[in-house]
């Protein structure tokens, strides 16, 4: 099974402090690779009402349904490759492939037929190796709205945060509550409703 405990730490930022950080950096253009995440769940929430989220993210020409779960402070993540021919069914309401993640999801009590397809978030994405961990940069567009996020991935909890918190301040860039993007995604699409 294909699992992993996900620490990170994420900041949503302005357009300006954005660039800011590209300018520090030193971030071309062409180092930006774009990704997008498609979001699915029953009509009636029962993965948020089990604080999971799940997705199937396009990057670099594959397809990985990914479960999000929460695990202490932190997320545990099921992967699982699908492959490239099952993904359009899957978007038009073809159950999801069995395999790990569906494992996961039936331990919840989620009878996976009820899952359907939500909708989409595109991001335009540079990671860079910052400190002992991944420092990553978002630009992300969905529902007509655009938003721009900085994350940093850490092995250690503790230092991971510091170093996160010490760039922030050095940088002169607020510490704002930043919900994750699926978060984003369904707040934005239920305002629209």
């Amino acid at each position: 099974m294909s699992q992993e405990i996900e620490i990170e730490f994420k900041n949503l930022l302005t357009y300006e402090e954005f660039f800011q950080l590209i300018s520090a950096f030193e971030v071309q253009k062409s180092d930006f690779n774009e990704q997008t995440n498609y979001y699915f769940d029953t009509e009636d929430f029962q993965l948020k009402n089990h604080k999971s989220a799940l997705r199937i993210r396009y990057k670099k020409n594959t397809y990985t349904l990914t479960l999000k779960q929460q695990f202490d402070k932190h997320i545990l993540e099921t992967h699982q490759t699908i492959d490239n021919g099952i993904f359009p069914k899957v978007l038009s309401g073809v159950p999801l492939p069995e395999g790990e993640v569906t494992e996961e999801i039936r331990k919840l009590k989620i009878d996976t037929s009820e899952i359907k397809f939500l909708g989409e978030l595109t991001t335009n994405r540079v990671e860079l190796p910052y400190r002992e961990g991944l420092l990553v940069l978002d630009e992300n567009h969905y529902l007509g709205k655009i938003d721009y996020e900085l994350e940093y991935e850490s092995a250690d909890c503790k230092k991971g945060q510091q170093y996160f918190l010490k760039l922030l301040e050095s940088k002169n860039i607020p510490v704002r509550e930043t919900k994750s993007k699926i978060h984003r995604f369904f707040a934005e699409k239920a305002a629209k409703i």
